[in-house]
């Protein structure tokens, strides 16, 4: 059954979203992970690239909070009982929160969802909120920066491995290992191929350096890290997407891609390292081993439908 409507204030309105839309949405999650956090962590890429996906429907799985036609409040559902929602902090303890947290279970039930759930800060209201409000932490996961300045220790590769910038046709094979890697933890379908072109090489700011492999002696693509330049003039070396083949697993493979993702973002003009990771792949270890700290703090919390 659906949750009671509940209504917001009545100065403000709602509608779906749309694209054009991202800049108002980037701007309103970024004024809420400042408040939060200390830092903005989103890109409107980010938005952009996601939106873009052919199996993501913006206009069924988002609504907007308006003052006007200023855009205060934001919320979005997608498969797998994934959301994602922020409110402008100058808006925050008129009730928008707790209408948008009850919008999302009731969207993401029509769409055949048995759970819905999203990243928050530890700590923060929008934690403080959820917990309120029902939901369960379903895991932790920690941001992590490698810090101004720190040396980038070097790593060997195998005989017959290499490391370099993929090739166009080698993008299939990219993402067949990222996504067999994933799916050993994550509780999701299989993402398509589709989707993975439009958030990953579609994405704006996409350049062909920053797709990494490491390639077998016969070739073969077997681990891949991704990582793009963010934060303002692109200072920021994001490591979004990391992975190794199963059977390759033991040799170093990730801290050969980790260090090599280091140096490429440095080598374009990144002064800082970062990436996020969360208990359920047991990775943290692995990155404190290359240099990196840990600088924030989030937990996905979730409820039942």
């Amino acid at each position: 059954m659906e949750t009671p409507a509940l209504a917001i204030p009545a100065d403000l309105t709602t509608r779906p979203l749309a694209p054009g839309d991202e800049p108002a949405v980037t701007r309103v999650m970024a004024a809420q992970e400042l408040a939060d956090v200390g830092e903005v962590v989103i890109e409107e890429a980010d938005i952009v690239a996601d939106w873009r996906r052919p199996s993501h429907d913006v206009s069924a799985r988002t609504i907007g909070v308006f003052d006007g036609d200023h855009l205060v409040g934001y919320a979005e559902t997608s498969a797998h009982g994934r959301g994602d929602a922020a409110v402008d902090p100058a808006y925050r303890g008129r009730g928008i929160g707790t209408f948008l947290a009850h919008w999302m279970q009731d969207n993401a039930r029509r769409h055949g969802s048995t759970v819905i759930g999203m990243p928050v800060p530890e700590g923060s209201p929008g934690d403080r909120l959820l917990t309120a409000l029902g939901y369960r932490v379903r895991w932790t996961s920690w941001v992590l920066e490698l810090p101004l300045g720190r040396a980038i220790q070097e790593r060997p590769l195998p005989e017959g491995y290499a490391v370099r910038a993929a090739e166009p046709a080698e993008y299939p094979a990219v993402h067949t290992v990222i996504e067999d890697a994933f799916l050993e933890w994550s509780q999701r379908d299989r993402e398509r191929y589709s989707d993975f072109v439009a958030s990953v090489v579609e994405r704006p700011g996409f350049e062909p350096w920053t797709l990494r492999v490491v390639t077998d002696p016969t070739g073969a693509v077997v681990g891949t890290v991704l990582v793009q330049l963010a934060g303002e003039e692109q200072q920021e070396g994001f490591v979004a997407r990391l992975a190794v083949r199963r059977d390759q697993r033991g040799q170093g493979l990730a801290q050969v891609l980790l260090v090599d993702a280091f140096a490429q973002a440095r080598a374009h003009g990144a002064s800082r390292s970062t990436l996020s990771t969360d208990s359920r792949t047991g990775a943290l270890s692995l990155y404190e081993k290359v240099g990196m700290e840990v600088t924030s703090v989030w937990v996905n919390r979730a409820i039942d439908l």
